[in-house]
């Protein structure tokens, strides 16, 4: 029975999460394992609106700020080298990892 571990990779920056992705895929090419991804995911965007003038006064002007969040999946063999080398990578405080074995 193969194992698989999907890898759930979640970012502000699209340019640190692509540079994880492709240190994983080159760590799977390297190795000769079987790789699924990434596969994009749905972006999130959060929209805080507020309001410009804090006392009132004025126009009723308002700002929106905006965050998105970019997702990528990623499903690989779990094989004991592979997963010794991925926990080997160096990843950015801006990229959050979520990692499952199956």
């Amino acid at each position: 029975m193969a194992r698989r571990a999907r890898i759930k990779l979640t970012s502000t920056d699209t340019e640190k999460l692509q540079d994880v992705c492709d240190e994983i895929k080159n760590i799977a090419k390297r190795i000769g394992v079987k790789l699924v991804g990434p596969i994009p995911l749905p972006t999130k965007k959060l929209v805080v609106p507020t309001r410009r003038t804090p006392c009132g006064d004025g126009s009723n002007t308002w700002d929106r700020f905006e965050m998105r969040v970019h997702k990528r999946l990623i499903e690989i063999d779990a094989r004991d080298r592979v997963m010794r080398s991925i926990m080997r990578i160096r990843v950015p405080n801006e990229v959050y990892i979520e990692m499952e074995i199956r």
